[in-house]
């Protein structure tokens, strides 16, 4: 009886996932994005976006 997948906080989210999760469209993400409202990082070469970046911005 392990942890599995689901047992786990989702720390980051593609660009996709976190337009899905605060329930806006792509190109207003990456406007986000280019305005420094959102934070990203590069692992690789996918970019993700930081929950508690997602947090603070529907905080503000």
């Amino acid at each position: 009886m392990g942890v599995t997948k689901s047992d786990l906080p989702k720390l980051a989210y593609s660009i996709p996932e976190a337009a899905a999760a605060i329930s806006i469209g792509r190109s207003t993400i990456y406007l986000l994005i280019a305005e420094g409202r959102i934070e990203t990082r590069k692992i690789g070469k996918r970019t993700v976006i930081p929950a508690a970046s997602l947090l603070k911005l529907l905080e503000a």
